[in-house]
């Protein structure tokens, strides 16, 4: 059997070589959602839950307010790329189906550690625990999948013992990692600074999962192997406890693949709304 090549294997932006006119259609969407959302008077945006300037949250509300579900959505960007200004437009789905969506912000790689980056993201949802008073269902792409696993997964009597055990219920990955292994010895491991210990100790696949936990791992069919792996490997790993799917979107790359959350009709959307309502207050 050959070798896997990682370095091939895990390089999107190789894989899709016009990546950077993507990154540039998502940035004017984005804006052009803000724009119309603060227009409405339905968005509260760059609201800090951390001491440095990326640990903000843009709120994004339907026309029924702050009595809907909240969501959050996580950015990817390998945890060293990328602004949450470029995904506000993965709020527009959602809301149209009376969901609240925060979309969060984080310090990147190699300022801070991917661990660094899991305790923001923690330290975010109970940020919108306190201010809605709501458990939350999360849902991020690539990066932002793995960080969506890990608040699913987290212990959070044992962190914030006055936030509820089941802080976040649900959870809904696109092109997720969960298994940081492989990462070792790739070249953007120079931002990550993961050795294979550390790679080992922030796998969401290893990490238990409290019984009854949601968690949906969806993968465009574009993808590489790899990719494709990473998330049949939560689904299998968590299934014993939790309610685990996965699915593979045909006809997607590891970009386009996340469109699909700014159309309110879409089965992405209508999926993370169903989830998103099925988080009890």
């Amino acid at each position: 059997m050959a070798a896997i090549d990682y370095e091939a294997e895990y390089n999107n932006r190789a894989r899709v070589p016009d990546y950077e006119e993507i990154f540039a259609r998502w940035a004017q969407e984005g804006e052009l959602y803000r724009a119309d959302t603060l227009k409405r008077g339905c968005a509260e945006l760059g609201l800090s839950y951390g001491d440095t300037p990326r640990q903000s949250v843009d709120l994004f509300m339907p026309e029924a307010g702050e009595s809907s579900p909240i969501a959050m959505f996580i950015h990817g960007g390998w945890w060293r790329s990328l602004d949450p200004s470029q995904f506000s437009q993965m709020a527009r789905g959602p809301n149209a189906h009376s969901v609240t969506v925060a979309v969060v912000g984080y310090d990147l790689c190699p300022n801070v550690s991917i661990a660094d980056i899991v305790e923001q993201m923690r330290r975010a949802c109970i940020f919108l625990w306190q201010r809605f008073g709501r458990r939350m269902f999360v849902y991020g792409h690539s990066a932002g999948g793995h960080l969506a696993g890990a608040m699913v997964a987290t212990d959070w009597v044992s962190l914030y013992p006055k936030a509820p055990a089941d802080l976040v219920p649900a959870g809904y990955s696109v092109s997720g990692l969960f298994d940081l292994s492989p990462l070792v010895g790739i070249t953007p491991n120079q931002d990550f600074r993961l050795t294979p210990e550390i790679a080992r100790a922030l796998s969401p696949a290893l990490w238990p999962l409290a019984p009854g936990r949601v968690f949906d791992a969806v993968v465009g069919g574009l993808e590489s192997s790899e990719f494709l792996r990473q998330s049949k490997l939560i689904a299998q790993a968590w299934q014993s406890t939790g309610k685990t799917r996965y699915e593979e979107i045909l006809g997607k790359n590891h970009f386009t693949v996340i469109d699909a959350f700014a159309d309110p009709q879409s089965a992405m959307t209508l999926r993370v709304a169903e989830l998103a309502h099925s988080v009890k207050s």
